[in-house]
């Protein structure tokens, strides 16, 4: 393990504390960025369309949400926390005429970059900052005084302090109380769309809900079912999350930590690694983006007949009864 890791100390804001940004999108990630960086002293502007939930929002926060445009033309850097599948269509239109020589262009994921959605101009500096958690994390651990880790990229380095504003904005957001590693486009897109979908909100949503389903078809009541294949899997989390694995292992019961030695292989066995070899060659090639991309034009788009099916499912409706009678999911 010889990964560079920055911390605050180690980064020097000044390259971008005397430059003004542009926060493009007011959103989960839009807000805590803008946020968090007003609050650290460096100079923002925000673009949202002012009569929208999130541009009243933006101004309740104290700021004059702008134009997209308008905000480019002002901004030495301007920050994308735009939809990925609306991004592309938004930078053609109102952010590509805009844009000048040296002028900064940030993202906070690399999709539409790395797969060549948007190609930005040769004589600007583009690149990334992507913190690892959701927005509301994002402002929530800097409010606390610290922050969530996060991965910054190059793209390009036209002016030759693209790296160094990456570095200065990631500790503006708080990001240097945990650390900021060096990433790229394609290691941080590909790498983050992989981990959703083979693990965190494909594989283990759909392994929840499949042992769930089959506790229920053997005959046992939904409450417990629910527990035990969903409302358990935030105490083993936490136990991964704080110190690992083989920690998680030896602070279960013994009966647990051999059971999962023994059936664990055979529920992700080699033909799932087989399928999970299938999704990564999907996303390096732009299979997935494309079809992603596609699909969301369309008005029975799999997301929108997805949510409405969940929403009707057994295990949704468990959940909601107890969190309701139980008092569950509050800590």
């Amino acid at each position: 393990m010889n990964a560079k890791i920055y911390y605050s100390n180690d980064i020097d804001d000044s390259c971008l504390k005397n430059r003004l940004i542009g926060i493009l999108g007011y959103g989960n990630q839009g807000r805590s960025h803008a946020l968090n960086l007003r609050d650290s002293g460096f100079r923002v502007i925000v673009a949202n369309h002012s009569d929208t939930p999130n541009g009243r929002k933006a101004r309740e926060d104290g700021f004059d949400p702008l134009p997209i445009p308008e905000a480019v033309k002002a901004a030495d850097v301007v920050m994308l926390t735009l939809p990925d599948e609306s991004m592309a269509d938004i930078y053609a239109r109102e952010i590509a005429p805009y844009l000048k020589e040296a002028q900064g262009i940030m993202f906070c994921h690399g999709f539409n970059v790395h797969f060549g959605k948007i190609i930005p101009p040769a004589n600007t500096d583009v690149f990334m900052v992507a913190p690892k958690g959701a927005g509301y994390k994002v402002r929530a651990a800097y409010e606390k005084g610290g922050g969530v880790a996060a991965l910054f990229a190059v793209r390009q380095n036209y002016t030759g302090a693209a790296a160094d504003m990456a570095k200065a904005y990631a500790k503006g957001l708080g990001c240097g109380h945990s650390g900021i590693l060096e990433s790229s486009f394609e290691e941080e897109c590909v790498c983050d769309l992989f981990g959703e979908q083979a693990v965190l909100c494909g594989g283990m949503a759909a392994l929840i809900e499949a042992g769930f389903n089959t506790l229920v078809k053997a005959g046992y009541r939904p409450e417990v079912a629910y527990f035990e294949c969903c409302h358990e899997v935030k105490i083993i989390m936490d136990l991964i999350y704080q110190k690992g694995i083989s920690a998680m292992n030896k602070g279960i019961s013994n009966t647990a930590e051999y059971g999962g030695y023994v059936v664990g292989k055979k529920i992700i066995n080699s033909a799932a690694e087989k399928i999970m070899d299938e999704v990564l060659k999907d996303i390096q090639t732009g299979k997935f983006a494309d079809a992603f991309l596609a699909d969301i034009k369309k008005d029975d788009n799999l997301l929108t007949k997805t949510r409405k099916a969940n929403d009707e499912a057994l295990i949704e409706k468990t959940g909601a009864f107890l969190r309701e009678k139980m008092n569950l999911g509050k800590d």
